[in-house]
């Protein structure tokens, strides 16, 4: 460990103790989507079973109706009995390692007479989930940074990863409502760019399987992840115009490069097996993704301009930070890395999918959390557009104090609208009143946050009775 944090650069090592201040405001909890997420983990360590009869709270309600569209809308049961579970099974195979380690524990404790209940919802279960939760959140951070370092100094990386970690949606997901998917797939996409990038044109047979079993779990956690595919999908189309037309000279490049991809599509397809087995269990078809796959999608209107400028779930409204990224994105494109265009071209096409998606908006969401998944690429855009910052003017200690100081405003106000969220002052499902928002945010959060604060990490005080 001593010799791992040696290794480790200045910047790498504050993020770390960064990310260790902010553990104790973790939320150790399951609610709303995260009931579904979790049912596949907990049914299947405590009931053997994928019938979800012992999950959350009363789980008929939970599952056989969902709210879509500030609607109610019936879930039915499934032809082959199940209780219909249409949340993706990723986050639960990633919290497994973690909760079957808590199970052993509270097995051993029980035999020690401490009796936690071996029900899958006692404490150290919500622990274990959570406390993997933000590991693979910040650890998808620190890939990010790393990702970032290619291209900007270590300073920039570091200062466009506390504007991404804390000034977008993402805090919500890692503190606040852990048992959701968007921190997985954000340590999922940053190990995906990340692999990608360091394995490169060299990649062997080996490390292009391995490059498609993160692929198949990056899908397994979302779907709509499936866009980011698009990256090594480029690089092989440009490869192979490479090898056409050096078939005279080297006529075995072609076959060598097809395979290669054939190998990561088996990888893909491994990965992604537990989707396709959980889903014939519950649904009695692999292919069957529950209502999603049954509401018509936008394509005769897609939301272009409402995913990002929409006041109750506008991308750059609620997270204006990453109006920076975009910027950044483009401007790497000048650049000669060759990867520069695959990155904004995965970025508009999983812009375009969003805009299609019959939920956009996200709801219940804060912003638009669909685009977390893209946190590799965000932080890379804001490093860029910060060390491009630089020959505007023209000094940098004067750019690390303008950027550093707008970067902290809008974690500032970010952190605020969380909070804002998390308690209900900002309304998750309806219209959002940026009348209230402005109150709340410099008349209300203040005073009650330093009070949540304050009963959350001080010891109560006790008064005696004379």
């Amino acid at each position: 460990m001593l010799r791992f944090w040696r290794s480790l650069a200045r910047y790498e090592r504050v993020l770390i103790i960064l990310f260790a201040l902010t553990v104790p405001f973790v939320h150790a909890q399951v609610s709303g989507d995260g009931i579904g997420y979790y049912a596949y983990a907990r049914s299947l360590l405590i009931d053997h079973n994928l019938q979800f009869a012992g999950d959350w709270n009363d789980p008929k309600n939970e599952l056989l109706y969902v709210y879509l569209d500030g609607h109610i809308i019936p879930n039915p049961i499934t032809k082959t009995g199940h209780l219909p579970n249409y949340w993706s099974v990723g986050p639960a195979m990633m919290w497994t390692p973690f909760l079957v380690a808590a199970h052993w524990t509270v097995l051993g404790l029980d035999g020690l007479g401490w009796h936690i209940p071996a029900d899958g919802h006692s404490w150290p279960y919500l622990v274990a989930m959570a406390g993997a939760t933000t590991l693979y959140g910040f650890a998808g951070l620190f890939l990010s940074y790393r990702l970032a370092r290619r291209y900007v100094e270590e300073r920039w990386a570091f200062m466009a990863i506390l504007g991404i970690w804390l000034g977008t949606s993402l805090p919500a997901y890692i503190y606040v409502q852990p048992s959701l998917s968007h921190a997985h797939s954000a340590f999922c996409s940053s190990l995906f760019f990340w692999y990608w990038l360091r394995t490169g044109s060299s990649r062997t047979k080996r490390q292009w399987m391995i490059l498609g079993l993160i692929s198949g779990l990056m899908i397994d956690v979302r779907f709509d992840s499936i866009v980011l595919l698009l990256a090594p999908f480029l690089e092989s189309l440009s490869a192979y115009a490479v090898a056409w037309r050096a078939r005279q000279t080297a006529p075995d490049l072609l076959r060598r490069l097809s395979y290669s991809n054939a190998l990561s599509a088996i990888g893909v397809l491994v990965a992604f097996l537990p989707t396709l087995i959980t889903r014939q269990i519950i649904f009695g078809n692999p292919f069957r993704f529950g209502m999603y796959t049954s509401q018509p999608w936008n394509w005769t209107s897609p939301a272009f301009v409402a995913v990002l400028f929409s006041t109750s779930h506008g991308l750059l409204v609620f997270a204006p930070i990453l109006a920076l990224a975009l910027i950044g994105l483009f401007l790497l494109c000048r650049s000669e890395y060759p990867e520069a265009k695959i990155y904004l071209t995965v970025t508009l096409a999983f812009y375009c999918l969003i805009s299609f998606f019959p939920w956009w908006h996200s709801t219940p969401g804060l912003g638009n959390r669909y685009f977390i998944s893209l946190t590799p690429l965000f932080v890379i855009g804001v490093a860029v557009t910060f060390s491009d910052a630089v020959r505007i003017w023209g000094d940098v200690r004067a750019a690390t104090w303008r950027l550093g100081t707008i970067t902290a405003l809008l974690v500032a106000w970010n952190l605020g609208l969380v909070y804002q969220w998390s308690t209900l002052l900002l309304s998750n499902r309806t219209e959002v009143h940026w009348d209230e928002v402005l109150y709340n945010q410099f008349r209300v959060v203040p005073g009650q946050l330093l009070k949540d604060l304050g009963e959350r990490f001080l010891p109560e005080r006790t008064t005696k009775v004379h």
